[in-house]
């Protein structure tokens, strides 16, 4: 039998993050020559073993949790030394922080003994340096061997990379079979009730990496919440913590911090991930919208190559310091790579929407070349077949066969399970792309540029393509196909992309609520959350990357546009699905996990290759919170709408500290989901919009 090279597992590791700095370990704190475990540094493993013993025997691990927002401590128990005594006397724990250039670890042994206790503390090391895509993909890494100088010192050198532990008052072992496992050693000799610390750091220089960690604050708010669901307060805190250890800018430009993707496997800039994720943050400021907006344009498409997906106008996929090459499958990514079809459509809707949050126009101003440049490829580039459509085909071999946000190789499925065949014009981006020709007239007409009325007339024809080419008769009544494939088929799957095209602009009324419908049935919401896939499909699996599972950023963006688009109940469900997914995570909610009935364990199973903190679905708990307070600014337009979601049912909450322009705002909703909202910049004038009930829709297609 031919032994298969397998991702390693994710979901029972311990983390620790500080961009581009991350650490992967097990339960007890031991970081083993295994699978995803180790140190990474942007896009390189800079250590792979990092095992404490004392007295060559390992720690009984007794618990762990975080100490600050880059930190873990772990608790271990040393049973042989001490007193003979039932209760354990000798404890040792395990402080580890991630730094923006590498690691520390402080080692303490505390005893309560009555008599003194002699022992060695050891850490084993090793470096392999080994891409994250070696890691990734499962395959074996060969141990570099380390040289060894002043006392208390280790280095190893690989690729333009140098990686240096020191160890102040630890023996050094690093001969012979020791070359590729040194070992740090120390005596410890402690009176009875006596403790010691001990301490170890990594260092890493990494002058070729693409990513640096930037200096000082977030660029956005941290809101102070009370509120009567409680898993609200916890996830939106460990929220903000993870994405502060996720900020990044590129090297050479360290004030335009943007969003990492997400650890371990994607530590570094997408086009997607990022946009979404600052678009999701606005409630907190538009800082890092507007970082991330410059930084995506500096990198935007000027030429046509088939090569890296570039276009003139494209905005990028993502940026790697090499080819990004997974043995095994053919996948071969260049370092800067644009096989994205949606990233640029993103890039128009967050300065959009970061302009009615109140980005102020002197940093709008330069950006306006690029966006003509975005609508440009929009009109140009992004329809190849010129049916009107925006669609997309990896013509080089090598690259995502699909490059929408479910980007899995089996993503565009049919109801019976067969794969669609590329081209791919998916559902969602029509979405997008109308919103992105509506939002990007808006600014041009707001900043004097000619070319607004192409924009909407462009809209206007996606609306009416889009409404004579998607809408299929399904289980459940009228759907929006997920996509059409080469031959133009409607793909007749039923999915989470349908939840996108909420107020986007493309549905009409009483296509929203049919739509809003839809997501509400068990096929789609029976689990903690939206499943990607109605289960009824043949596609379906619970575990499936993108067909079945629940994706935590997908659930959050379906959530934001049922509540905004007056869908109460619709979108309440979906936040009890995320609230109680949260607690089942410890409030750090993955990447994605199973889309398994709710019945099945009352608690989220785990999707095992899951990145975890990762930036949309930390980010998403502050899209969470913005439906809650209903909280829709349009500074331009001098008004602020308040619609929100908590009152009777999710209960009532009090915010301080969300920004609009450049004012720090209050919102306040009772338990009958009265709101009052005090600190707007002025002349903004609150508007309480009446609750409409969604209309029972009459198919017209």
């Amino acid at each position: 039998m031919i032994e298969r090279q397998l991702q390693p597992l994710l979901h029972e590791l311990a983390g620790v993050v500080l961009a581009p700095t991350s650490a992967l370990g097990d339960a007890t704190g031991q970081i083993r020559p295994t699978g995803v475990q180790g140190v990474f540094h942007a896009d390189a493993r800079v250590l792979s073993r990092a095992e404490l013993r004392v007295d060559e025997r390992e720690l009984e691990g007794l618990t762990r949790g975080d100490d600050g927002p880059h930190g873990a401590r772990f608790v271990g128990l040393a049973r042989w030394l001490g007193d003979p005594t039932p209760d354990p006397t000798v404890r040792v724990e395990r402080l580890r922080r991630a730094t923006r250039n590498g690691l520390t670890e402080e080692l303490r042994i505390v005893s309560t003994a009555t008599v003194g206790v002699r022992a060695t503390v050891t850490v084993d090391l090793g470096c392999d340096l080994a891409p994250i895509e070696a890691v990734k993909s499962g395959g074996t890494t060969t141990a570099l061997e380390a040289k060894t100088g002043q006392p208390g010192l280790l280095t190893w050198s690989a690729a333009g990379i140098t990686v240096t532990v020191s160890a102040p008052g630890a023996e050094v072992l690093a001969s012979a079979e020791r070359a590729t496992a040194p070992r740090l050693a120390w005596p410890v000799d402690l009176p009875p009730g006596g403790e010691t610390v001990l301490n170890w750091k990594l260092t890493v220089e990494d002058p070729r990496a693409v990513v640096v960690g930037p200096a000082g604050d977030p660029e956005w708010s941290r809101p102070e919440v009370t509120a009567d669901d409680r898993r609200l307060v916890r996830l939106l805190n460990r929220s903000l913590d993870d994405l502060r250890g996720l900020r990044l800018a590129e090297t050479g430009a360290p004030t335009d911090v943007f969003l990492a993707a997400g650890v371990p496997w994607f530590l570094t800039l997408f086009g997607r991930d990022s946009l979404w994720a600052a678009r999701m943050m606005l409630p907190l400021g538009t800082d890092l919208a507007a970082g991330t907006l410059r930084v995506l344009a500096r990198r935007q498409g000027t030429r046509v190559d088939p090569a890296t997906g570039e276009a003139p106008g494209k905005i990028l996929h993502e940026l790697r310091r090499h080819e990004f090459t997974v043995p095994g499958n053919g996948l071969r990514l260049p370092p800067a790579y644009y096989g994205t079809v949606d990233a640029t459509m993103l890039w128009v809707n967050l300065l959009h929407d970061a302009w009615r949050w109140g980005l102020p126009a002197e940093q709008i101003e330069p950006l306006l070349p690029h966006l003509e440049a975005a609508l440009g490829w929009l009109g140009e580039h992004a329809d190849p077949d010129g049916d009107g459509l925006v669609e997309y085909v990896d013509t080089t071999g090598h690259g995502l066969s699909n490059q929408g946000w479910k980007d899995s190789g089996d993503a565009v499925r049919f109801h019976d399970g067969t794969l669609a065949t590329a081209p791919i014009v998916l559902a969602e981006v029509q979405g997008y792309a109308h919103e992105a020709a509506m939002n990007g007239a808006a600014l041009l007409d707001a900043f004097g540029r000619p070319g607004a009325d192409r924009w909407r007339e462009h809209a206007a024809g996606l609306v009416r393509r889009f409404r004579d080419s998607f809408w299929v008769d399904g289980r459940y009544g009228p759907q929006p196909a997920l996509a059409l494939d080469r031959d133009k088929r409607p793909v007749d799957s039923l999915t989470s992309n349908i939840g996108h095209l909420l107020g986007t602009g493309l549905l009409d009324r009483d296509e929203e609520a049919q739509v809003a419908r839809l997501l509400t049935t068990d096929t789609l919401a029976g689990g903690f959350g939206l499943r990607t896939m109605a289960t009824d499909d043949a596609g379906f699996s619970p575990l499936s990357y993108h067909c079945g599972s629940i994706w935590t950023h997908d659930t959050a963006i379906v959530l934001g546009g049922l509540a905004r688009a007056g869908h109460r109940t619709a979108a309440l469900g979906l936040a009890e699905g995320l609230l109680s997914a949260a607690e089942a995570f410890d409030y750090r909610l993955p990447e994605l996990y199973g889309g398994d009935d709710r019945s099945l364990l009352h608690r989220p199973v785990p999707y095992p290759a899951a990145c975890r903190p990762q930036a949309w679905a930390a980010a998403g708990a502050v899209l969470l919170l913005q439906a809650a307070t209903g909280l829709y600014p349009d500074v331009p337009g001098g008004t602020v709408r308040l619609a929100p979601l908590a009152g009777p049912e999710l209960g009532g909450l009090h915010v301080d500290g969300l920004r609009v322009g450049n004012a720090s705002v209050t919102v306040t909703v009772d338990h009958t989901g009265e709101a009052t909202v005090t600190g707007l910049p002025t002349p903004l004038t609150p508007t309480v919009p009446t609750q409409r009930r969604p209309t029972t829709p009459t198919h017209p297609h």
